[in-house]
């Protein structure tokens, strides 16, 4: 051990001068190296924070106001889900639970019509802690405190000219007894106009307390207790099973993973190419180690006659580029995730000052605003998550491969002759 750490020792301070050396020693091939890995980290990490971010904050809108974190169906009785209620009381770990029915119509306001989401549920869903973090009222409230009141979606509110205090009307479809659908138009009162800082998931929203949706939606929606859990994202599965332990087989238990697959693996695909494609970025910028190890070399080749003159095996004598290929990694991956996170912590305010500065050039030209993240396709503001795991995973695969593509110019210095090289010299 103590034999192997005086043969490291000198190759790590070799290598580390060479990185920090004067510029015709060599030292410019391994800064010049650090700084392109340094860029191509920028955009990696950068798109890793805004991805995750946007992720993080589509699915936690969804599962606070959309879909909740459970859901369950009675297969049996389908208007009747609250049957299941006895069954999950006293279940540690749900945090609020909800009846919902959800079903389809068309709004009417004066000349303007448009299909809308009927979305019936208890009003006690909107104060709760999760309901209330993301929902932004707009105008008028969120409450329906009679089964007159709706709220509406801006988007929706938009496109039929209708603002809190309306008078809107609601067709929906009912069953005969012959077997015969019968539309049913209803008179409301837009009670507030709503965001959910989303523009799909709320554009189409129509909101009413539950026992208004169970008037006009007698047989024509779809039932179910909605549920809130502690931690959503790693402990929805355990519920579920601890759930259809608890019901007969007359329940179905849902999570949102189930209910949002297809989107949410849209999400995580989308991230993972995006992700690769700067990975390509990084691996190249890893790869021109390998061209300044190997004018390292040359550049130093007096150096290793000398070495290898005083006793230096082949060993030593690559250890010190593949030390000085690590550093150079190292070096690369502190200051381009420095720089990265520095960045991605920032971007909601570069954002805003991008489309400020764009907005002004527009209006020189007589244009519009210019919105780079269109609330209709984006959020407003992304969140600010670091995946400190994913993080230290890139540096240490950057460094990987810095060392990796420094091997055979490392090992060529090993095998160099040094009779020959004093003989040049």
């Amino acid at each position: 051990m103590k034999s192997g750490s005086v043969k490291i020792r000198p190759a790590f301070f070799i290598a580390f001068r060479y990185l920090l050396g004067r510029a015709k020693e060599g030292g410019r091939y391994l800064r010049g190296a650090a700084a392109g890995i340094a860029l191509s980290l920028i955009p990696i990490i950068v798109t890793l924070i805004v991805a995750d971010g946007m992720i993080r904050g589509i699915t936690d809108r969804y599962l606070e106001l959309g879909t909740g974190h459970l859901q369950i169906y009675n297969y049996l009785y389908a208007q009747q889900p609250e049957a299941a209620l006895p069954f999950i009381e006293g279940v540690s770990g749900i945090r609020g639970v909800w009846s919902e029915r959800h079903g389809l119509g068309v709004i009417f306001h004066g000349a303007s019509s448009k299909g809308v989401t009927i979305r019936a549920v208890e009003s006690s869903f909107w104060e709760d802690t999760g309901s209330m973090k993301y929902l932004k009222v707009l105008s008028g409230e969120a409450k329906t405190e009679s089964d007159r009141d709706v709220l509406l979606g801006e988007d929706l509110a938009n496109s039929i000219g209708a603002s809190a205090g309306s008078a809107v009307r609601i067709m929906t479809i009912r069953s005969s007894g012959a077997g015969r659908y019968i539309p049913r138009v209803t008179a409301f009162t837009v009670k507030g106009i709503i965001s959910s800082g989303y523009r799909e998931l709320d554009s189409l929203w129509c909101i009413m307390s539950l026992e208004a949706g169970k008037q006009i939606m007698p047989d024509s929606s779809t039932s179910f207790l909605m549920l809130k859990i502690d931690d959503p994202y790693t402990e929805a599965e355990s519920m579920a099973n601890t759930l259809y332990n608890i019901l007969d087989s007359d329940f179905g238990v849902y999570t949102w993973k189930t209910l949002q697959r297809s989107q949410y693996s849209s999400y995580e695909s989308t991230r993972q190419l995006l992700l690769f494609i700067m990975a390509l970025i990084v691996l190249v910028a890893s790869v021109n180690v390998s061209s300044a190890t190997s004018m390292l070399v040359i550049e130093r080749q007096r150096d290793i006659a000398v070495l290898k003159a005083s006793g230096a095996g082949p060993s030593f004598t690559s250890a010190v580029f593949l030390w000085g290929a690590f550093l150079t990694g190292l070096a690369g991956s502190v200051l381009g995730i420095a720089a990265g996170l520095a960045i991605g912590c920032s971007v909601n305010s570069l954002i805003r000052a991008l489309e400020r500065a764009l907005t002004f050039f527009s209006r020189i030209f007589h244009g519009g605003p210019v919105l780079i993240l269109d609330s209709g396709y984006y959020l407003e503001t992304i969140p600010i998550i670091v995946n400190w795991k994913m993080v230290f995973i890139i540096a240490l695969l950057t460094i990987l491969a810095s060392v990796l593509a420094s091997w055979l110019p490392a090992r060529r210095a090993g095998k160099l002759k040094p009779i020959e090289i004093l003989r040049k010299y």
